[in-house]
């Protein structure tokens, strides 16, 4: 845990959540209601139920663009109507649509100079491009390919055109420290799980035709994962106009002799031929949305998600997917009972609660990243937090302290001081979890910060918390089934989400992002 809580902060947030006194003892003003009646509401037995059927052989695993995922998005739609809970959309419509398309290996030749290069030998395509043929000696290197406040490759440089070649990390000062950080720390522009889509968006941003990324840290890796006709998913309607490819030494070499070391951008005297034809397959899936609308400040939003997809069948055996994510998606359902309840009895939520089931999270955040960066139903602006849900329901094997009853969390520091500190207190007001931070660290090695859907609200500044229990011996194995599941941690877990998002509906002052980043 990288920030502990003092006694004095809890204390004062558990008194601003507690006060329901109105300061004008002459003004009637309504207590606040106590969120106990209808955090109780959600026990293990009504998760249990909703449970064993939603993570049942019937539902096939609930691969994306599958049937069992069709299945699933029904059964999420269907909770929502008996429990008298809106779609999301104004149109009425509980799922949104989200075009995803399956990559095949395309069709490329690259030569230079006359010389022939191999696909995935020498060269890999990262994402779909549109269909393309490039014939030109208009190549420019640009060194690390940083586009920085502190450092740009870019400076004078135009790139509007042409194919851009780019080399991994970024440059140290003479004294060994980083020039962008000026610490010992490297920056986002060396991890390469932000590098690659840092370093394209800035040479998009720039104009360039093509970027050719020379990375030989990761290129064996990349060529099996993005090389090879695997039945990888994207969002749809993403192919770029700009190619974008990772290459190997002898390519990036044939352009750069000394590209090892060379860290000036300069012009490249070579003739590149380029033809790209795009063999993606279109899908369709679904992301599941409702929402309770506030009755103060309607247009302020708490975003509660958990994805609805799982693994699906291979080799003849159901990916039950009963922990992943099985467990969020009913949690995210009995919370959501848990609200309407509130809401019917005139204990509605000042802010809106948009509950969100997104599709496509095992094929790499593609539901959660859609609704950020291609259709937000709601505008991010006022999205006051996400808790998101991923995996709650059972026990890791691995973690030493022995207590039953914890749950690690993620990334609620990273953005918002007061989100953390409400968390805290709401944990030590009603519930008295564990609250484990063993994996808030941008930089563990298991990088849990990147690997589930609240990433792609945190990359956009709304303040998240990731609620996970660990992975087990059944984590995306066939094995991962509802009789496996801790049904009374699984309702302590469910109640700490709602008690959490209570107290941001309902507090007078939204919370402030005070650790925005660019």
């Amino acid at each position: 845990m990288k920030k502990l809580l003092s006694l004095f902060a809890i204390t004062v947030v558990l008194a601003a959540c507690g006060s329901s006194k109105s300061k004008d003892a002459t003004t009637t003003t309504k207590a606040p209601a106590d969120p106990t009646k209808y955090a109780e509401t959600i026990t293990s037995q009504d998760l249990k139920t909703a449970l064993y059927i939603y993570a049942g052989d019937e539902f096939e695993g609930r691969e994306t663009g599958k049937e069992g995922q069709k299945m699933a998005v029904e059964f999420i739609k269907k909770h929502y109507i008996e429990d008298g809970i809106p779609a999301a959309k104004s149109d009425g419509n509980y799922f949104q649509d989200v075009p995803l398309e399956i990559i095949a290996t395309p069709d490329v030749q690259l030569s230079i100079n006359g010389k022939s290069y191999k696909n995935i030998d020498d060269y890999v395509s990262v994402g779909a491009s549109k269909d393309a043929t490039i014939n030109t000696k208009d190549i420019v290197f640009a060194g690390y390919g940083i586009d920085d406040e502190n450092y740009s490759n870019y400076e004078g440089l135009d790139v509007k055109g042409k194919i851009v070649v780019i080399r991994s990390g970024e440059p140290k000062n003479a004294d060994g420290n980083f020039v962008i950080t000026g610490t010992d720390k490297s920056s986002k522009w060396s991890n390469m799980r932000q590098a690659f889509a840092l370093k394209q968006e800035a040479a998009k941003n720039k104009g360039a035709k093509a970027l050719l990324f020379y990375a030989p840290e990761v290129y064996a890796m990349a060529a099996n994962r993005f090389g090879r006709s695997s039945g990888r998913m994207n969002l749809a309607g993403g192919a770029e106009e700009m190619m974008y490819m990772l290459i190997n030494t002898d390519l990036a070499k044939a352009l750069v002799s000394d590209i090892d070391t060379n860290k000036k951008s300069m012009s490249i005297n070579s003739d590149v031929n380029i033809t790209y034809k795009n063999n993606s397959e279109k899908i369709s899936s679904e992301n599941v949305a409702a929402v309770i609308k506030g009755s103060e400040k309607p247009n302020e939003y708490i975003v509660i998600s958990a994805h609805l997809d799982h693994e699906g069948i291979k080799d003849g055996k159901v990916y039950n997917g009963a922990d992943d994510d099985g467990s969020g998606t009913v949690a995210v359902l009995e919370i959501a009972e848990a609200f309407a309840k509130a809401k019917k009895e005139g204990n509605g939520p000042k802010r809106s609660i948009v509950f969100l089931n997104v599709t496509g999270e095992e094929k790499g955040l593609l539901g959660s990243r859609h609704y950020t960066d291609n259709d937000p139903i709601f505008p991010l602006a006022n999205t006051v937090a996400n808790l998101n849900i991923d995996m709650i329901g059972r026990l890791d094997p691995k973690r030493e302290k022995k207590n039953r009853n914890y749950l690690y969390l993620i990334g609620s520091d990273k953005l918002s001081t007061e989100l953390h500190n409400i968390s805290e207190a709401m944990n030590t007001k009603y519930m008295n979890i564990d609250l484990d931070y063993t994996f808030n660290d941008e930089n563990d090695p298991n990088r849990y910060y990147y690997r589930s859907d609240h990433y792609n609200f945190a990359k956009n500044n709304v303040p998240v918390i990731f609620y996970f229990n660990g992975t087990h011996d059944d984590y995306h194995q066939p094995g991962d089934t509802p009789d496996k599941i801790e049904y009374d941690l699984l309702e302590n877990r469910t109640r700490l989400v709602f008690y959490t998002a209570w107290e941001l509906a309902n507090r007078d002052a939204r919370i402030t992002v005070d650790k925005a980043t660019e």
